[in-house]
């Protein structure tokens, strides 16, 4: 077996721990994966990654070695006294033969497993500290060696890197959501809600019609009733289209078959389905990215169109490339509005349609309905690209 410090396992574990960070989406599993990997690389017993916030305190520690019987044992986290905290202070790396014998040790908490060689590392990047990482007890000699502390070093930058990557990767996903956020709530405003608005004016006058025009009273609750039913069904296409693991795993033409379906049952539109049978069926990307175009289109003209038809068609051309079709027969779109891209969520069908390199076409005239076509050129299929 190689010595723990010899290149091949070094490199191996720097692979295997980049491979493996690059697959995960929280910073915990990164700093998991950096302390399981970094153990073995340098033949400690046990290992740890500690974070500290702004004011130098520790508030993540993560662990390999010990199982989770003793770290619940050993109870909070620790407070940086001690060696942890003097690494965390003079921000370099430390080797100490026995961490009992020195006198700027603190001592261990009960239940906490002995340990004797240590060596502490400091994880930066650009010059901004992330965390530490510790190792303790050496296997097979009585302290660290320098080669060892170079290695630690040596991963502990990769390890910087990726966890800085990681905390981007957060915060991109927390700005997503609230722009997700966002567009949600423009779009029940645009709709929903405005006809909901709309049927409790309508209905404001009821009492005092009961007894001066009962005929119109009656009207008016009908009237109020089916807007209800609208807004239910709205509601309901919305949902859907907020659901795309309802489509996880499907084909194209099953999806799509899916979604037309799915409308069918909660609108008074008539929606058809044009589907040749020699359609090839593209990637799992370009697919899911077509049938979230499809869900956001058929919402649109659902609750904007005013359409008594629709349809989406999807055809191929002889090189096998897709192009998908969504139209109905509506009011159509003010060109200004198609321009903005507004709350209609054609920005969000433009943004998909980039994402796998489609070009996008808006036809539509004011009185005479939409027509939106995605084209995907020569898409490669699932097992083509295996």
């Amino acid at each position: 077996m190689a010595p723990p410090h010899s290149t091949g396992p070094v490199h191996a574990a720097l692979d295997a721990a980049v491979r493996g960070v690059a697959g995960l989406l929280s910073v915990d599993e990164v700093l998991q994966v950096i302390v399981d990997q970094v153990r073995p690389v340098v033949g400690a017993r046990y290992a740890a990654l500690g974070i500290v916030d702004p004011a130098g305190r520790i508030e993540r520690f993560i662990t390999s070695g010990i199982d989770d019987a003793t770290r619940k044992a050993i109870g909070p986290l620790p407070e940086g006294r001690g060696l942890l905290g003097l690494i965390i202070r003079e921000n370099r790396s430390f080797r100490i033969p026995d961490i009992g014998a020195d006198p700027r040790g603190s001592g261990f908490p009960p239940n906490h497993p002995p340990m004797t060689s240590f060596l502490g590392v400091p994880i930066t990047v650009k010059g901004v500290s992330l965390g530490r990482l510790y190792l303790t007890d050496k296997f097979g000699a009585p302290e660290f060696s320098e080669e060892d502390q170079a290695l630690v070093e040596t991963f502990a930058l990769h390890a910087g890197i990726a966890m800085e990557n990681a905390r981007l990767h957060e915060q991109l996903k927390r700005l997503a959501v609230i722009d997700e956020r966002d567009r949600i709530s423009k779009d029940l405003h645009d709709g929903i809600i405005q006809n909901m608005y709309a049927v409790s004016l309508s209905l404001e006058d009821v009492p005092d019609l009961m007894e001066d025009d009962p005929d119109d009273a009656v009207e008016r609750v009908e009237r109020a009733i089916d807007s209800i039913h609208l807004s239910i069904q709205d509601i309901r296409n919305f949902i859907f289209g907020l659901r795309p693991e309802l489509l996880e795993g499907t084909s194209l033409v099953g999806g799509l078959a899916a979604l037309i379906e799915e409308y069918r049952h909660n609108t008074i539109i008539d929606l058809e389905l044009r589907i040749p049978d020699d359609i090839p069926e593209p990637t799992d990307e370009v697919t899911s990215q077509l049938l979230a175009i499809v869900s956001e289109s058929l919402s649109n003209v659902v609750r904007h169109s005013r359409a008594s038809r629709a349809f989406v068609e999807l055809t191929s051309d002889a090189h096998g490339g897709l192009a998908l079709v969504v139209a109905d027969n509506g009011i159509g779109l003010d060109p200004a509005g198609v321009v903005r891209l507004g709350h209609q969520g054609l920005a969000n069908t433009r943004e998909r349609a980039a994402q796998i390199g489609a070009a996008i076409t808006i036809d539509s005239e004011t009185g005479s309905g939409t027509r939106v076509t995605i084209r995907v050129p020569h898409p490669t299929t699932d097992k083509e690209s295996r």
